[in-house]
């Protein structure tokens, strides 16, 4: 199996063109060329092929490191746009994208290489709503918002009990930790919380523990926030299905979103994540966020397992 390696701010997958090599088993494979010790290593594999959907020129498909099939990847999209246009599997500009989300459209820039240095995505509407999370809250109906809703310290301890971490509550107030949660679908579900100080968040354990806590039936997309003035913030993510990454796309999204609602931030905003930073913008409250951010490819290879040359999935 061939594939190529590329990132999007660290936020690392392994990408197949699944018009060139058949893949049987996807969430199995994903697993197998995640691993960091024994695989490829990456934070997941991404199918690129033909897609059915009116309009769009290619498809994405997204495998977390453990084989679960997540719905969008904002990261992974800049990537899959640099690797179509690279290799002349389509010119349009923007390119349109069939994902799980929708058909999203994803203008690139070249850099002085010729390459595609450079995506700016339309990453949709973000969706509020308990039941778009899925989010089942005691109290909450299924057509509510989750903006600042109270998450107390015996909240904390209630979830990470749950968990079963050897870590306590004792980090939230060095951390400076707001005592609430606001929840944002980026066609992925995202759960946002504010700190005075990223470095005191045990994110291993925190981020696990909200991750599966018992409201969030699909698992959740965790990220912790430290603003730094009302147009930049940094931000830490642990991604469900993956665990901590480097960046996440959809993730920052929907912090621009939250600092929006919450009144942290201004309607454009740099997001600084461990792998670099990310631009971010939602214009009108009820429109679509834009991302942009470089892709960068890393090597191409040959994978020998469980596949063989054909026709796609």
């Amino acid at each position: 199996m061939r594939f190529a390696k590329m990132h999007g701010l660290g936020n690392d997958y392994i990408y197949v063109d699944t018009a060139r090599e058949r893949i049987d088993d996807p969430a199995s494979l994903a697993r197998e060329v995640s691993d960091r010790s024994r695989g490829i290593g990456a934070d997941g594999l991404i199918l690129i092929g033909p897609s059915r959907a009116h309009g769009a020129h290619v498809e994405m498909r997204i495998f977390n490191a453990d084989g679960s099939e997540a719905q969008m990847c904002g990261n992974g999209i800049r990537c899959v746009a640099k690797y179509v246009i690279d290799r002349a599997l389509a010119t349009a500009n923007p390119l349109r994208i069939e994902t799980r989300r929708g058909v999203l459209a994803a203008r690139w820039e070249r850099g002085d290489d010729g390459f595609v240095a450079s995506v700016e995505v339309d990453m949709g509407v973000p969706q509020l709503a308990a039941r778009g999370l899925p989010a089942e809250i005691p109290g909450v109906a299924a057509g509510d918002e989750v903006i600042a809703r109270l998450f107390s310290t015996p909240d904390w301890d209630a979830a990470l009990r749950a968990h079963g971490s050897v870590v306590d509550t004792e980090w939230i107030e060095p951390a400076g930790l707001a005592p609430t949660i606001t929840l944002v679908s980026m066609g992925n579900p995202h759960a946002v919380f504010w700190v005075d100080s990223l470095g005191a968040v045990p994110m291993a354990a925190a981020g696990a523990a909200i991750e599966r806590h018992e409201w969030f039936p699909e698992r959740i997309n965790v990220h912790f926030v430290q603003k730094l003035s009302a147009s930049e913030v940094r931000v830490k993510t642990w991604e469900r299905g993956s665990g901590a990454t480097q960046a996440c796309g959809t993730g920052a999204s929907a912090v621009c979103v939250a600092g929006v609602l919450e009144g942290h931030t201004e309607r454009r905003l740099v997001a600084h994540l461990p792998g670099g930073a990310l631009e971010l913008s939602w214009p009108e409250p009820h429109g679509s966020v834009f991302m942009t951010g470089p892709a960068t490819h890393v090597f191409d290879g040959e994978w020998p397992a469980r596949v063989s040359a054909g026709a796609g999935l």
